[in-house]
């Protein structure tokens, strides 16, 4: 019982907990009356990963990114590559929920980038990390 307790905590304080989460800088805003497109690429294609994370595994279809190639957990310019993945339809409580997942002005920024239908779509990539310049 103890185990499953763990789990369910971890699995709480990973995928839905704002908690260590906080936010620098302005953050793009959310319109509550839109609806958004989103391209993923990594552990948000799982259906059961969205579901924790949104409340619901929703649908997916499959899309791809022109001019990005996946490299680990993110996504790196390269005008030769393609990169497969899928397009999510989110609410903006759910694309909040997803900012939140993905640490959003902490680890990954959200970037309005066009796939290879014609369509635009948010896409999460890292964050250049900060160098700290001496004087």
């Amino acid at each position: 019982m103890a185990l499953l307790m763990v789990g369910i905590a971890y699995l709480w304080l990973t995928f839905v907990s704002s908690f260590g989460y906080n936010p620098t800088g302005e953050l793009p805003a959310i319109d509550e009356d839109e609806t958004y497109s989103v391209f993923v690429y990594g552990t948000l294609t799982r259906p059961w990963v969205r579901w924790l994370v949104m409340g619901r595994a929703g649908s997916s279809e499959p899309a791809s990114l022109p001019g990005f190639r996946k490299e680990k957990l993110d996504l790196q310019p390269d005008p030769t590559a393609v990169t497969q993945g899928e397009v999510i339809e989110v609410s903006a409580g759910e694309l909040r929920a997803l900012d939140r997942y993905e640490r959003l002005g902490v680890r990954y920024e959200r970037v309005e980038l066009t796939l290879q239908d014609g369509r635009s779509a948010w896409v999460y990539r890292l964050m250049e990390p900060l160098i700290l310049e001496m004087e």
